[in-house]
């Protein structure tokens, strides 16, 4: 039996590879910030299952003892100040858990058990402003947040170790993914969780920033399977995980509504622009200029090729898929909400 170490264990992608990696029979232990009120998040349904380990990412010592206390044969560091619009009000918290928080647990593992595979959450935010399309493990990054240059600070230092220690260590380079357990400060949830409001009535509208901005969408489960996969290879290396298709957020909102019977149409244009309800003529969308990014990135396009054909890594959720997940998921919360209402 395997051992597993897991920072960021109670967000998305921590949740799904917890349950994928117990399904493999291995023995899961999992990182925590101690809080006052203990929250296990999206591994409550697995809690009893999960060995658990108070520790931070900024506590190098913490991080020390939780190598020693797991004897782990394989870490995923998962853990992130993860939401870009953050990054920009907490810029140097986004740096010591992102970037610094990254050195930490390299260095724990050099310390503890240098035989340790050690796997990074990159990010496809280090592309930026984007020098290609699509983007390789060859393209060049810009990135254009603190998110995305603390996230590119924890993948090179990733490289130095596996070049310099000779550590098994290794970034996956994952374009977005989204799920049923996504947080809904990130624009798919807020979408999804709206649209079932609206569909109830009980939400007048949605509000977003920029419209056309273009990402590469897939589901977290796919992911967290590229993860895994990438620990069991001969030789560690880098791997861009996408699905090569590139779709706008107004495409995500359109296909959300659709989903519950409503046919979005745009009117005006900028700002000024709203999505109406075509059989209504009610206004569902709002642009609101507080959710533009400072920096904006345009396009996200992953090519997947090499983990393809390396990895034999395949995405087999669709992106209608995706959001027909995300969406049925909300409509059953919402649901539960209003008889819950009902009830009181």
């Amino acid at each position: 039996m395997k051992n597993a170490l897991i920072t960021g264990i109670t967000g998305q992608d921590g949740s799904y590879l917890a349950e994928f990696l117990l399904e493999k029979k291995y023995r899961v232990y999992g990182i925590m910030r101690r809080k006052s009120v203990v929250d296990y998040g999206n591994v409550e349904h697995i809690k009893d299952k999960i060995n658990f380990i108070y520790a931070d990412m900024t506590d190098s010592v913490s991080l020390i003892t939780a190598m020693k206390i797991s004897q782990a044969d394989e870490v995923y560091n998962l853990a992130a100040q993860s939401f870009v619009a953050t990054s920009w009000e907490q810029p140097l918290s986004t740096a010591d858990i992102d970037g610094i928080g990254v050195t930490n647990i390299l260095e724990a593992i050099r310390i503890i058990k240098p035989n340790a595979r050690f796997y990074q959450a990159s990010t496809s935010e280090m592309f930026g402003l984007v020098q290609e399309i699509p983007q390789t493990e060859k393209t060049p990054f810009y990135p254009r947040s603190p998110y995305g240059v603390a996230k590119l600070y924890g993948h090179w230092i990733t490289k130095n170790y596996r070049e310099s220690y000779n550590l098994y260590a290794c970034s996956g380079i994952l374009f977005n993914h989204e799920s049923e357990r996504r947080g809904k400060e990130f624009v798919t949830r807020k979408i999804t969780d709206a649209v079932a409001r609206i569909k109830h009535g009980i939400l007048n509208h949605l509000e977003l920033g920029n419209m056309d901005s273009k990402r590469d969408w897939g589901h977290s489960k796919d992911y967290v399977r590229a993860m895994w996969l990438m620990l069991q290879q001969d030789k560690a290396d880098d791997y861009v995980i996408a699905t090569n298709e590139t779709r706008t957020v107004r495409e995500f909102v359109e296909m959300a509504f659709k989903h519950v019977g409503i046919e979005v149409e745009w009117h005006r244009k900028g700002i000024d622009e709203v999505g109406k309800d075509k059989s209504t003529n009610k206004i569902v969308v709002k642009i609101n200029p507080k959710f533009f990014r400072p920096a904006e990135v345009e396009i996200l396009l992953g090519n997947p090729a090499k983990a393809n054909k390396e990895l034999g890594w395949i995405r087999e959720i669709s992106f209608a898929e995706l959001v027909k997940r995300m969406v049925d998921n909300d409509m059953s919360i919402v649901e539960k909400e209003i008889k819950i209402s009902n009830i009181k």
